[in-house]
């Protein structure tokens, strides 16, 4: 019996639920210390083939690492900006195509688990090269 042809149709890589200390909104109390955020993370890589090797793929490491050092940045007043600076600096590694950022501020309102945003952005092909890996 033969084994059935198969088609790779994407690849992501993913960070979920890294959480983080952030200077992060608009009132004053959330001026003076970080608050706990909630990050989660989907980048589309593609289909290329890989050999097994780090070199090949996205290291959600060396996102993480990126990531931290953003929040670690200085004040945002919105979660919106921070999402999408962190789906930005996701676009600067070579091979990502899309990134997709959820942002969520845990401790904002009493009564839920988490509020903020979501945040889509995709490579301009066009305009695309300088990306790191």
């Amino acid at each position: 019996m033969s084994k059935p042809v198969t088609t790779l149709s994407g690849r992501k890589v993913i960070v979920r639920d890294l959480e983080l200390g952030a200077k992060i909104g608009i009132y004053t109390h959330e001026r003076l210390d970080a608050q706990l955020i909630r990050i989660n993370i989907s980048l589309d890589v593609g289909t290329g083939p890989i050999a097994d090797r780090i070199e090949d793929v996205v290291s959600y490491e060396s996102v993480v690492e990126r990531v931290k050092a953003e929040c670690a940045r200085g004040h945002v007043n919105l979660a919106e900006t921070l999402a999408e600076r962190i789906a930005d600096l996701c676009l600067e590694f070579a091979g990502v195509h899309e990134a997709w950022v959820r942002l969520e501020k845990l401790h904002a309102i009493a009564e839920a688990a988490g509020v903020g945003c979501e945040v889509t952005k995709r490579r301009n092909t066009a305009h695309a090269g300088g990306a790191v890996s």
